[in-house]
């Protein structure tokens, strides 16, 4: 029988040095409760073209992001990323794929959270579907952007994987 008691964990029980890596980061100041979370966002790609959203919200107010949004309890990524994609766009998804996961926390007011964020991408159903704006209060529109000439500025987290040299179209 398989016992945790059995796993040895000898950074849990070592103090910090110099270099090494916390194992928890200093407690921030927040308001409330400060949870992380998991979202879910996808890279719906049509030739070489993502589709983009300019984001109305308390975090990345007027910037460029991805569909997507809370994974719910008991939700698979493909399930989440599927559900979000219809009730942001009203497009239908298929062939998903987990590209990555990102660590992502916003120390800034008006509201600090933390954030671990799923990348999948996928595909449409129908490639004749046009995306529509189904959640108006949330986002100003969608629109396909060419990867290569993507607009400004970008929701800080994406914004970071393309600086990175990230790209959704590479398996």
């Amino acid at each position: 029988m398989f016992s945790l008691n059995k796993i040895k964990t000898p950074l849990l029980k070592r103090k910090s040095r110099q270099g090494a890596f916390p194992l928890r980061p200093k407690k921030m100041e927040t308001v409330g409760e400060a949870t992380p979370r998991v979202a879910v966002v996808v890279f719906v790609v049509k030739g070489n073209s993502v589709l983009l959203g300019k984001r109305r919200s308390s975090i990345g107010n007027s910037t460029f992001a991805l569909p997507g949004g809370h994974l719910e309890f008991g939700e698979s990524f493909e399930g989440c990323a599927a559900r979000e994609v219809m009730e942001e766009t009203g497009l239908e998804i298929e062939k998903m794929k987990l590209l990555t996961v990102t660590n992502n926390v916003f120390k800034e007011a008006p509201k600090p959270s933390h954030y671990v964020t799923v990348f999948m991408r996928a595909t449409l159903v129908d490639p004749n579907q046009d995306p529509e704006n189904m959640e108006p209060e949330k986002c100003e529109g969608w629109d396909w952007y060419d990867w290569f000439n993507l607009p400004t500025p970008l929701f800080w987290p994406l914004e970071k994987m393309v600086n990175s040299g990230f790209n959704p179209f590479s398996d």
